[in-house]
């Protein structure tokens, strides 16, 4: 056994890989599940109670494991700004799902890999090898065609819904969160780092997003959106976070994010097992594309 390997038989490598798969099964579930919530409150509002939820659990972690040291919190800026950064994010992916399918939107989350390539390499100067050049343009053409539904006279026009358009400045602020994670992490567990941001993330959203707070009945409430707040801020807030960091930390920025290729597939399989049925043939295209994408961004 090389030394690179631990007693688990797996390297640093694969335990990235393994928590970028379950990454990629967890974030697919807050699509459905957002675009059944948001009908019914504000996104500034329910991210703000998610981060401040997600921000318990993990803080609770931390105290259990490495513990909250002083020197973890030195230069507080970097929380601020990664906080901020998936702040906008999820905002602007809940005001986005107010009219997109969230099909087409979490194929528009495939189109991250490719900006978080450039961003690697202006921030690390991470080189984007020519096959993997090949799998990010692939799953762009996949990711494209899943957006335009298929409709070539749609794509040649660039006609794109309002709900994309949202959404895909989030996704332009999910793709610099990946390279920026190994630039400022200061040796903090990835866990400490991780409770940092959502702390700093629940402040920005508190008081960017207190007036919706405050005017929202949280009472009256249907169940989905319960049921939607418990997902996204233990699922795919608390856990998604500190499997990013974790694997943002043992690969390259464009292969972390590879496998948001995967996220069209499960989202397909969510709507489906929540009874919303499957999208048309010829968008499985596309979907399949992106699946081609992941497996030769992730080959040797």
């Amino acid at each position: 056994m090389s030394v690179s390997e631990p007693a688990s038989g797996l390297s640093e490598a694969a335990k990235g890989h393994l928590a970028m798969l379950a990454f990629s099964a967890l974030v697919a579930g807050s699509f459905p599940l957002a675009a059944m919530a948001v009908p019914y409150v504000s996104p500034a509002a329910l991210n703000a109670v998610r981060f401040v939820l997600a921000a318990v659990l993990v803080g609770s972690f931390a105290l259990a494991g490495p513990g909250l040291k002083r020197s973890d919190f030195r230069a507080p800026w970097r929380y601020l700004l990664l906080g901020g950064i998936f702040a906008i994010y999820f905002v602007l992916m809940f005001e986005g799902l107010k009219t997109a399918d969230p099909v087409s939107a979490s194929s528009m989350f495939t189109l991250v890999p490719l900006m978080a390539a450039v961003v690697g390499w202006l921030l690390l100067r991470q080189i984007t090898t020519p096959r993997m050049a090949l799998a990010l343009a692939i799953g762009a053409c996949g990711a494209l065609w899943v957006i335009f539904r298929a409709d070539v006279g749609a794509l040649m026009q660039f006609k794109i819904g309002v709900g994309e358009r949202i959404y895909f400045v989030g996704c332009i602020a999910h793709a610099i969160y990946a390279p920026l994670v190994p630039k400022l992490n200061r040796g903090e567990p990835p866990v400490v780092f991780t409770f940092g941001m959502l702390v700093a993330g629940a402040l920005v959203l508190g008081i960017w997003g207190m007036p919706q707070i405050l005017a929202t009945d949280w009472a009256t409430l249907p169940g989905i959106v319960w049921i939607a707040l418990a997902y996204t801020a233990v699922c795919s807030s608390a856990m998604t976070f500190v499997l990013l960091q974790y694997a943002a930390m043992r690969l390259p920025s464009a292969k972390v994010m590879a496998y948001t290729y995967l996220t069209p597939s499960w989202v397909i399989l969510w709507q489906a097992a929540l009874g919303r049925g499957f999208p048309p043939a010829m968008i499985l295209g596309g979907v399949a594309l992106t699946i081609l994408a992941l497996v030769i961004l992730l080959k040797d």
